[in-house]
C-alpha cells in the first residue's frame, strides 16, 4: 500500500487542498500507464533464435540503418537491382530534348522507375512531393556545355540535402580530365558529408572525348571511385571485359544508358550488361526519347528485375506501344 499526494492544479486563493490517494496494488492513478495485465505466460520464443538478416546491396553491409534503407529506395530489395530514370543533363546542357516539359513528359513515367536521378531545381518545380521512391540528387555542375565540363565543383550543401529528403548523391569524376583531382576531391567531400547524415553517394565517371571507352579505363575509374568511398557507381557498358569492371568494383555497378540508341540495341545493352554483373540501369535518352517513353521503361524493367531477354523486352514494348 502506498500513499500519494497529488498537488493542486490551482494557486492562490482559491486554491485546492492537495489530493490524498491510498493506493493498492490494483488502483489505477489518473495520468499513469495502465499495467501490463496481459496472459499470465508471456511469449519470449525462447525456442526461436534472434533472425540478423544481412543487406541485399554489395558492399553495404557494414553500413549505417539509415544509409541501408535510403539504398533500399534505390535498388529493389525484391531483384536487387534498380530502373533510375536519369533526367538530369539540363544541368550543363539546357533543355535537352525530351525534356522540354518534364511536368508533361517525365512526371507519368515516375510509377515505372526505382529512383529518379535530377537536379534539386527540377525537384522543387515539378515532381509531385507524393513521390516516395529515389531521389538521386545532382549534387556537383558549373560548367556548360560551352566549356570544359570537368571543372565542376559541389553544387550543394549539406543543409538542403537532408531538406530534400532525398536517398542519394551523384557526383561526376573525371578520371584522366584537365581537372580529375578537383572532381576526385567533390567525391570524397560529399562521400564525408554523405557518411555523417546517412547518405549514399553515387559516383558517375564521365568519359572526355580524347579517352578510350574500355574495359581497362572503366576498371580504373570505377575502382577509384568506390576506393574513395563512393557507395554505388555508374559507368558505361562495353562488350569485351564489362563482367570484369564489376567483378573488379566492390560496390553495386550502374550501367549509364548514353547516346540513344533503337530499342532493340538498348534493350540489349542493358540484358548484356545485366548478365555481366550491374545491378541495374540509369537511363535517360533511351527512356524519353523513345518514341513510347511509357513502353520502353517498362520493357527495361522486364530486362532487370525478370531477367528477359532484349528480344523478350522489344515484344512487351510492342505490345503497349501498339494499345490505343
Amino acid at each position: 500500500m502506498r500513499v500519494i499526494c497529488i498537488p493542486p492544479r490551482r494557486r492562490g486563493r482559491n486554491a485546492r487542498e492537495p489530493t490524498v490517494i491510498v493506493a493498492t496494488a490494483l488502483t489505477r492513478i489518473p495520468g499513469m500507464p495502465e499495467a501490463d495485465h496481459g496472459k499470465e505466460a508471456k511469449e519470449f520464443h525462447l525456442d526461436v533464435p534472434a533472425v540478423n538478416r544481412p543487406f541485399f546491396v554489395k558492399g553495404a553491409g557494414a553500413l549505417d540503418w539509415g544509409m541501408q534503407n535510403r539504398l533500399a529506395r534505390v535498388f529493389n530489395p525484391d531483384s536487387g537491382k534498380t530502373v533510375m530514370l536519369a533526367i538530369d543533363h539540363g544541368y550543363f546542357q539546357g533543355p535537352t530534348t525530351g525534356l522540354e516539359r518534364v511536368d508533361v513528359d517525365i512526371v507519368p513515367l515516375l510509377p515505372h522507375c526505382d529512383a529518379l536521378m535530377l537536379t534539386r531545381g527540377i525537384l522543387r518545380t515539378t515532381i509531385p512531393a507524393s513521390f516516395t521512391r529515389g531521389i538521386v540528387l545532382r549534387a556537383s555542375g558549373g560548367p556548360s556545355i560551352l566549356k570544359e565540363l570537368s571543372d565542376e565543383k559541389i553544387a550543394v550543401d549539406a543543409d538542403d540535402v537532408c531538406r530534400l529528403n532525398v536517398a542519394a548523391l551523384a557526383v561526376q569524376v573525371f578520371v584522366g580530365g584537365e581537372f580529375e583531382t578537383r572532381s576526385i576531391h567533390n567525391l570524397t567531400r560529399l562521400v564525408d558529408m554523405g557518411n555523417r547524415f546517412g547518405i549514399p553517394v553515387m559516383a558517375v565517371t564521365a568519359v572526355g572525348k580524347e579517352m578510350v571507352r574500355d574495359a581497362k579505363y572503366f576498371r580504373l575509374a570505377t575502382r577509384i571511385s568506390a576506393e574513395l568511398g563512393a557507395h554505388f557507381v555508374k559507368t558505361y557498358y562495353v562488350a569485351d571485359g564489362f563482367d570484369t569492371v564489376t567483378a573488379a568494383c566492390p560496390v553495386p555497378i550502374v550501367m549509364a544508358g548514353g547516346k540513344k540508341l533503337a530499342e532493340l540495341d538498348a534493350l540489349t545493352m542493358a540484358a548484356n550488361a545485366i548478365a555481366g554483373g550491374a545491378a541495374g540501369v540509369d537511363m535517360g535518352r533511351n527512356i524519353f526519347q523513345s518514341d513510347a517513353p511509357a513502353a520502353m521503361i517498362q520493357a527495361v524493367r522486364k530486362v532487370v528485375h525478370e531477367n528477359a531477354t532484349a528480344k523478350e523486352a522489344l515484344a512487351f514494348y510492342e505490345s503497349l506501344r501498339t494499345k490505343p
